[in-house]
């Protein structure tokens, strides 16, 4: 059977299918808009508040990192270990917009921290010392955080489960292994360039030689 136009014919498909064709041809569409249009923003925010250009970078990778990670325990757990169907096509927007809202709030409070301190004791104790202090505050807000979020999952609605179950996973995962663990080790590995090019790359760490020597004039001086 051949099947071609007639001219002058107009029809219309409806139906669940058609309605869910048109769903997910929407959520595509927002989403190959939205992404990236997010990313630029929070890169342009990021460069001008630590005055950086491979800093931004670094963090928004690993804000991604934990974002796809936390897609693929969710998919594990719904879909291969409970058998629940495909997840919604406007989830993965959701859990974007969440995880990288939270992840890029956490990352600037340490980043910022440990901006301050890297102008005062030098890029490796300063990545440090700022890890010190804001990793418990950072740890304990992720925990209280994704406990919050966990609630929804116990909603009799499938994809605010799926989307509580993966903002308490991406928080977590956030937190406790991407904050905690890889911005600080790729923060460290790549040295005094994470600053670039801001004078702060040329900051030259204090060791505790030096330290002592600072402070043994400065208690002779009190003496």
């Amino acid at each position: 059977t051949n099947v071609h136009a007639i001219d002058g014919a107009d029809a219309k498909v409806g139906g669940f299918t058609a309605i869910n064709h048109d769903v997910q041809t929407t959520s595509q569409r927002d989403r190959k808009l939205i992404i990236p249009l997010v990313l630029t923003v929070i890169f342009l925010i990021l460069m001008v508040l630590l005055r950086s250009i491979i800093a931004p970078l670094v963090l928004i990778a690993t804000v991604l990192l934990s974002y796809l990670a936390t897609l693929g325990v969710s998919g594990i757990v719904f879909q291969d270990i409970l058998g629940f169907p495909g997840a919604d096509s406007s989830f993965p927007l959701f859990a974007f917009v969440f995880l990288v809202a939270l992840g890029v709030d956490y990352n600037i409070f340490l980043m910022t921290r440990v901006r301050e301190e890297a102008g005062k004791l030098g890029h490796k104790a300063g990545t440090l010392r700022g890890l010190s202090v804001t990793g418990g505050v950072i740890t304990s807000a992720g925990l209280v955080l994704a406990g919050t979020f966990a609630v929804l999952g116990t909603l009799p609605l499938t994809f605010l489960a799926e989307l509580g179950f993966a903002v308490a996973i991406g928080v977590l995962i956030d937190t406790i292994i991407i904050r905690a663990v890889l911005v600080t080790s790729l923060t460290l590995d790549i040295g005094r360039w994470m600053w670039w090019p801001h004078k702060l790359m040329h900051k030259r760490d204090v060791d505790a030689d030096e330290a002592g020597t600072e402070r043994a004039p400065a208690l002779a001086t009190d003496g």
